[in-house]
């Protein structure tokens, strides 16, 4: 990443949710367990505001986003890849252009010009997987106002997660709602998670399909 896309930006845990489609579960589980912590943190997370993510973590974040959540890279497989590309240090998602390949996270090697799997080091060749710095700065954008015509609205948009069916001006799948309704959470709960998220948002993607909405 060149120096001309470090935007200066501090980001909270809940606009970071909104940015790239993670739940806060997923950002206090990595954060907590090592994987992935803002750039910003305070010693006691139980202060207000005590974490904050730069404008480089939520590209990194969009990344990891695409990788677990869309493309269903496991964990313990990112982990492994973030150990390879440590020497990179915090630009490790963002520097190089990422590719998945039979859920392995491949790259470019910059020694062969070969594209290989991290861990492996096995040649694959498959589709790349591109989060660009402007596609970031324009989603920042986006989240900061909402159209209130998009609040209780789902929709399905090619240019969103492969064509799932999302709620309206995020990047949050239906589905994935859905699951937390069938684990027990109630609208509330499931709000708690995705806190840019409306009762109305959460009812609707409830009942899309047939569903009920939860009380």
């Amino acid at each position: 990443m060149n120096h001309s896309d470090n935007v200066i930006g501090a980001f909270s845990e809940d606009f970071a949710e909104r940015l790239t489609g993670l739940s806060h579960r997923q950002l206090r589980y990595w954060d907590s367990t090592g994987f992935f912590s803002p750039g910003i943190a305070a010693e006691n997370p139980r202060l207000a505001f005590s974490r904050i993510y730069t404008f480089r973590d939520i590209v990194s974040l969009r990344v990891l986003a695409r990788l677990r959540n869309e493309l269903h890279v496991t964990l313990q497989h990112l982990r492994e890849v973030a150990k390879k590309l440590s020497h990179l240090k915090d630009s490790k998602w963002t520097l190089t252009t990422l590719y998945v390949a039979n859920g392995k996270v491949v790259f470019d090697h910059p020694e062969t010009g070969l594209r290989q799997e991290i861990v492996s080091g096995q040649g694959v060749l498959e589709i790349p997987l591109q989060v660009a710095i402007s596609e970031t700065r324009q989603r920042i954008a986006e989240a900061s106002e909402r159209p209130q015509n998009q609040v209780g609205q789902v929709v399905r948009n090619r240019f969103v997660r492969h064509n799932d069916v999302v709620v309206a001006g995020t990047r949050i799948p239906v589905s994935a709602i859905k699951n937390f309704a069938e684990d027990g959470y109630s609208v509330e709960q499931i709000m708690a998670e995705y806190p840019g998220l409306t009762a109305k948002d959460v009812k609707a993607a409830l009942a899309f399909g047939g569903g009920a909405a939860a009380a």
